[in-house]
């Protein structure tokens, strides 16, 4: 309890607040802007705490998680573009909402269940991810083995739409991984004799580079090329607009409450779960909302419903996808995987260990994470104005200053043109998968994953070479082996049957990705 306490304490200092709003005003800009996301600048922003303290620095990547997630609504109200994919179902109802005049509701409702499902999520990481660690405590390398090849097979057969591809890169990303010294022999080994390699491929500066940069190539080709798509704008500031509509009042908040309610638990379900992610859960979220309605008809034509049920499941999956990476060390998203490397580059390995060796650190981001809900609160209202308006920023004054920022944080990871030589590989690297369709976040997660699962199989083979069958009279073991050849059973099986196009469950019918 005296753990727990200081922890707290610890979160409610001035400058983490100022660390925090920081953040959730960074990520809420970032995300408002169609074609950049919040794991993007988490990416940006990991080299910026790196003389921070770790609390405040975790604090401030976790503000900018939740902002972000919120902002990526902006733009599928008002612009009908999601700043960021899980904010794809937000569209199908706040674009007509804006379109009836009542943008301004869409955008306040999007906040409202934002919020209220990231602090129902983060109850139940608070309450969940201490036991599962004791659990994950008893564990021995074999059923982290075991644990860790479930997650992997999860994550590379849900990340996208061939569970091949998917498998190939979360294997690749393992094996860049494996680039550095030998965890047995200290052994140089892939580093093509740079000294640069020795301690392994920074994660910095890949991930920057893979999702960053990448993106930055991928819009400026399509600029390029004249494939980007111009939307028409709505004013949502008019003074001829009702108050009203520039409102939610009480009584709308709670006639969705239900729903958000629902989505909450969604999404809080699909983030403990590594792989499967927040545009999965919006999608589910805005599902079982229609078919929950007495008029389902009446979603996709600008049912504040709709907004309240996609916003509430997707912010859900920011605090429930820190369970499995503070009690496993498996992170079960994008964002979760960056987080590693901040956890990293303060001296903190995230897994079951983390409770006993930094459980003041622990508790003081549990609490940071709640002030974070209430500042994203208190910004989100202020500043709607103000974030409605970055949408309409050109892409010409964007892009050269997040390539800017790109640089910068890829050079101060070391000090070093390397990491900058490494972010430009990681760059093309990223134009190249995603023009093959190849999962650069399940590249991301495997390369996060890479070392410690290689660590666990090699522990494995030493304790049992001389009796492997042994290895099957652990409960654990088998219950993960079993399961993990019954997901990918499932997930080929579906990927088989499904449609080449397949329709978004709850989507409306009209809707188009």
């Amino acid at each position: 309890m005296d753990t727990i306490l200081a922890g707290i304490g610890d979160a409610f200092t001035l400058m983490n607040f100022a660390y925090i709003a920081f953040g959730v005003f960074m990520g809420i800009m970032v995300g408002a802007i169609p074609g950049l996301n919040g794991p993007m600048a988490i990416a940006v922003a990991v080299p910026l705490t790196y003389y921070m303290d770790p609390l405040a620095a975790v604090a401030f990547l976790i503000g900018i998680n939740k902002g972000g997630t919120f902002g990526g609504s902006i733009s599928a109200i008002l612009l009908n573009t999601p700043g960021s994919p899980e904010s794809t179902s937000t569209a199908f109802d706040g674009y007509p909402l804006v379109k009836k005049g009542k943008g301004m509701k869409a955008l306040k409702m999007a906040l409202y269940s934002s919020v209220t499902g990231d602090i129902f999520s983060d109850l139940v990481l608070f309450t969940v991810a201490a036991p599962l660690a004791l659990v994950a405590l008893r564990m021995g390398p074999p059923e982290m083995a075991a644990v860790f090849a479930f997650s992997l097979t999860i994550i590379a057969g849900l990340s996208g739409k061939s569970m091949l591809r998917g498998l190939l890169a979360a294997i690749l990303g393992a094996f860049v991984a494996c680039v550095g010294l030998d965890i047995e022999t200290a052994q140089p080994r892939l580093t093509f004799g740079m000294g640069e390699l020795i301690e392994g491929v920074p994660i910095i500066p890949l991930t920057i580079g893979l999702l960053a940069l990448s993106e930055i190539i991928i819009q400026v080709e399509a600029r390029v090329l004249g494939r980007e798509k111009n939307v028409g704008t709505y004013n949502v500031f008019g003074k001829d607009i009702p108050p009203e509509d520039k409102r939610v009042s009480w009584a709308e908040y709670r006639s969705c409450l239900r729903t958000i309610i629902r989505s909450a638990v969604i999404g809080t379900g699909v983030g403990a779960m590594p792989g499967i992610g927040a545009i999965v859960a919006g999608f589910l979220g805005y599902g079982a909302a229609r078919r929950a309605s007495s008029n389902p008809e009446e979603f996709g034509t600008g049912k504040l419903e709709g907004v309240a049920a996609t916003e509430a499941a997707n912010s859900a999956v920011v605090g429930a996808n820190l369970i499995p990476l503070l009690a496993l060390g498996i992170p079960g998203s994008l964002s979760a995987a960056i987080l590693i490397g901040a956890f990293l580059m303060h001296g903190v390995d995230p897994g079951p260990l983390i409770f006993r060796e930094h459980g003041r650190l622990v508790y003081g981001i549990f609490a940071a994470m709640f002030m974070a809900n209430w500042i994203n609160f208190v910004i989100g209202n202020l500043g709607l104005r103000l974030f409605a308006l970055i949408v309409s920023v050109p892409k010409s004054v964007i892009h050269p200053v997040v390539v800017l920022l790109c640089i910068a944080g890829a050079y101060a990871n070391g000090n070093s043109m390397f990491a900058v030589a490494v972010m430009m590989v990681a760059a093309v690297f990223g134009y190249l998968m995603r023009k093959f369709d190849f999962s650069f976040a399940t590249f991301i997660i495997g390369f996060a994953l890479g070392e410690t699962f290689e660590q666990s199989v090699r522990q494995s083979v030493i304790l049992f070479k001389d009796q492997p069958l042994d290895l099957f009279t652990r409960p654990i073991v088998v219950f993960f082996v079993a399961l993990t050849i019954f997901s990918v059973w499932r997930i080929l099986r579906s990927n088989l049957s499904r449609p080449l196009r397949p329709q978004a469950a709850g989507a409306p019918q009209e809707a188009t990705s």
